[in-house]
């Protein structure tokens, strides 16, 4: 295949703790240096949370902003997409970060089910969140939990609240939510292509050992992924990744094997449409 791939890196989530994996980095310094190691790895797109001093996630615009400068100032021109999640936050504080301007942000248009609690998307928020991305020349990623995601995405796009080619990633593996299945897979593929065009970029994530199922799948499908310990603490069954740029390397080799070269931040920005770095 001729098109680069894409690699994501999600450095901590809200979830993982030390205690899952001395690797998951916490603090700000933590994040910077791990997001760096994935950068060198191949990573081109840094998918950001934050984290309190106890490991719990919130939303706090200036932790975001301290990230988001050594970002940049440690992987020029790496894309950062900062999340937008629930698990961070309640109501519109989960938007309160858009205003540093990230390349990305992710932006789930659909409530569904986790694996202890209901994953609450309101349509009211979504649309708050969509206009304020709009606003602020912020490239939406939707995160997909089902198939309905894709539908309400498009839905969106026609009404003016997303910009016409939103990026559409795959979440496939949560408890609750949509299984890592191949046919469901390839049906969102095709899903994607009938409502957005044949040349529409997405992604695909796989949580925990789904990871480089997932991984395998995109890369042989033409399409980009997401890896990093916010979704997968384990190498393999019995070791614990000691990196984030460990997970990234995995996701490289897959990329040889596919004979897909890996996507420079430059190039990952013409392929998503994105403003040239700052």
């Amino acid at each position: 295949m001729n098109n680069p791939c894409i690699i994501c890196v999600a450095i901590t989530g809200s979830v993982p703790r030390k205690a899952d994996n001395p690797a998951v980095p916490i603090s700000v310094s933590e994040q910077i240096e791990s997001t760096q190691e994935a950068f060198e790895a191949g990573a081109s797109i840094a998918h950001c949370h934050v984290r309190n001093e106890d490991e719990t996630p919130t939303s706090d615009p200036e932790t975001f902003s301290l990230l988001k400068e050594g970002i940049e100032s440690y992987c020029p021109g790496m894309i950062i997409q900062l999340s937008t999640g629930g698990r961070s936050g309640a109501g519109r504080e989960r938007g309160g970060m858009l205003s540093l301007r990230p390349d990305m942000a992710s932006l789930s248009v659909g409530s569904n089910n986790f694996p202890t609690r209901v994953y609450e998307n309101p349509p009211n928020l979504v649309d708050w969140l969509a206009a304020e991305m709009l606003s602020y020349d912020i490239k939406p990623e939707i995160e997909a939990f089902d198939l309905s995601h894709i539908l309400k995405a498009k839905e969106m796009v026609n009404k003016g609240n997303l910009t016409i080619n939103p990026y559409i990633q795959f979440v496939m593996g949560v408890k609750n939510a949509m299984p890592a299945d191949r046919s469901i897979f390839n049906f969102y593929i095709e899903t994607v292509h009938r409502l957005f065009g044949k040349n529409t970029p997405w992604c695909a994530a796989g949580i925990g050992a789904n990871q480089i199922v997932l991984n395998e799948w995109s890369i042989s499908s033409g399409g980009h992924v997401r890896t990093g310990l916010e979704d997968n603490v384990r190498l393999n069954r019995t070791t614990l990744a000691p990196s984030n740029a460990a997970l990234v390397k995995l996701a490289v080799e897959i990329c040889g094997q596919y004979h897909r070269t890996v996507a420079s931040a430059k190039q990952a920005r013409n392929i998503l449409g994105l403003r040239k770095a700052a």
